[in-house]
């Protein structure tokens, strides 16, 4: 098999495995096995290009020519597989999860579900190896699409009216993403993406710049949860559990933020963002977003609600990191995808895992629920202090990279939100454990043991990588390594 062919069999695969599911619908075993095995498939194609994207190589399939210099075109460039890694990975431990909670929670229309989270997999493959903004947005838009059924899954009046805002926001964006990929194809004649950006040598006046900026930020800023772009992702929230995994580790807000790395470094590039001062409309957005998130947090008693809230700050993490214009600060950026990746699936299943188990939503309700629940608690001890920026787990490391990067840049105040917002995370986290650890339960839990294997092996083998990956950010997979190589690519362009 050709090398060239796999980043189309790695988005066709999961595709492909619809029928199936769909076929399967009143055989779950054999439904929940086309599941995986589409994951481990996808995984395993994926991987195979990691040895291409650790050598700086890229591998790139010309599907069609829609127009002169306009084609739809898969490119596994070392981001792109960086990217791919990260959600055909954690789509397995999702995929076996959804089993336990799926039918622990006896939900209603399971084969629907799966269906449509194989198809937001191979929308997200596709994103992570769109070569040129066309094929972005058409994967971009793909996911949108294939999402919706998942966030009204319940199919109630919360369930419908949050699917509603997630479609006006989102197909909205895309609509700005259209309009902004079209002025810049009528600028430089190509949507190609190209380290160091395609606007070099470009004439563009002040206003224009910053136009085509704010349609671009606007396209990708809704998936990224910046402010005031991101008040769909807590509605969200009444979608089941998996699929609030999906939304905020593995697919729908990680291609958010994935854009906004490839507009900020592989459209504009350094030089052209700090030229026009498009980098400091980042960063006012997202260091806002990053307190003012946590903030909100603290008011929220639901506890899916208060992770979504902890998401839309971490997700401006990622947006700071890029808006510092420094090679340090992106490295520690582009590795916050993937730890902020595994720290938070971590405590999404973990309220999941809550909710089937002992039924509780509400953090108000969660008086000593470690004691029946222990593996389970352990493993939210350990994601909330990745996420604090405590170590030894992964989250300490990409935080570090993020300050080093403000400091390298001589800008101290982005050092200061990332440090209050760290004391922020500690201070909103902190009342959960305490009430699981050291407040007594009452009668309800007696009886109780822990969730399903289903989702407690998922959950504590997330929480266990974050930890590994924070001893040795280049275990297994070499995420320190490819996101160095990326940074310096956008940097040092040939």
């Amino acid at each position: 098999m050709e090398l060239t062919y796999i980043p189309l069999l790695a988005v066709l695969v999961s595709l492909a495995a619809v029928p199936f599911i769909l076929l399967s619908s009143k055989k779950p075993n054999l439904r929940e096995f086309w599941t995986i095995l589409a994951g481990v498939i996808k995984f395993l194609l994926v991987l195979t290009l990691l040895p291409s994207a650790l050598q700086g190589n890229v591998i790139e399939l010309e599907l069609l020519e829609i127009a002169p210099n306009l084609p739809l075109v898969l490119r596994a460039d070392t981001f792109g597989v960086f990217f791919a890694l990260i959600a055909s990975g954690l789509w397995i431990f999702t995929s076996f999860y959804s089993i336990g909670y799926m039918r622990g929670h006896h939900e209603k229309k399971q084969t629907r579900y799966f269906a449509s989270f194989a198809i937001c997999l191979s929308s997200t493959i596709g994103i992570a190896f769109s070569g040129n903004l066309l094929t972005f947005i058409i994967f971009y838009e793909m996911l949108t699409l294939a999402t919706y059924p998942l966030v009204i899954h319940s199919e109630t009046k919360k369930g419908i009216a949050a699917g509603r805002k997630y479609l006006t926001y989102t197909l909205t964006a895309g609509l700005l993403l259209i309009a902004a990929a079209g002025i810049t194809y009528s600028l430089t004649g190509t949507l190609d993406f190209q380290a160091g950006g395609i606007f070099d040598g470009v004439e563009l006046s002040q206003t224009m710049a910053v136009t085509i900026f704010i349609l671009f930020l606007g396209g990708v800023g809704v998936k990224a949860g910046i402010m005031p772009l991101h008040s769909w992702l807590p509605s969200a929230m009444a979608a089941p559990t998996p699929v609030s995994a999906l939304l905020h580790a593995v697919a729908v807000v990680k291609s958010g933020v994935f854009g906004v790395i490839r507009v900020v470094g592989f459209i504009f590039g350094p030089e052209v963002m700090a030229e026009f001062g498009l980098n400091e409309i980042l960063m006012v957005l997202a260091g806002i977003t990053v307190i003012v998130a946590s903030l909100l947090a603290f008011a929220q008693d639901n506890l899916k609600r208060r992770l979504a809230y902890s998401t839309v700050g971490h997700l401006s993490y990622i947006v700071l990191g890029v808006s510092l214009l420094t090679e340090t600060g992106l490295i520690g950026s582009i590795m916050h995808i993937s730890f902020h990746a595994t720290m938070k699936i971590t405590l999404f299943f973990c309220a999941g895992a809550i909710m089937v188990n002992l039924h509780k939503k509400n953090i108000s309700d969660l008086n000593g629920i470690a004691k029946v629940m222990p593996w389970t608690m352990a493993a939210f001890v350990i994601g909330s202090m990745g996420l604090a920026g405590i170590p030894p787990v992964n989250g300490f490391v990409s935080k570090w990279y993020l300050a080093t990067g403000a400091l390298e840049g001589g800008m101290m105040i982005p050092v200061i939100i990332l440090v209050i917002s760290g004391l922020l995370n500690v201070g909103y986290f902190f009342p959960i454990i305490h009430r699981a650890y050291f407040r007594k339960g009452g009668p309800e839990l007696e009886g109780h043991t822990e969730a399903s294997p289903f989702m407690v092996v998922p959950l504590f083998s997330t929480a266990v990588l974050s930890i590994l990956f924070g001893l040795n950010p280049d275990l297994f997979f070499n995420f320190f390594d490819m996101a160095t190589s990326v940074a310096s690519s956008i940097f040092n362009p040939l």
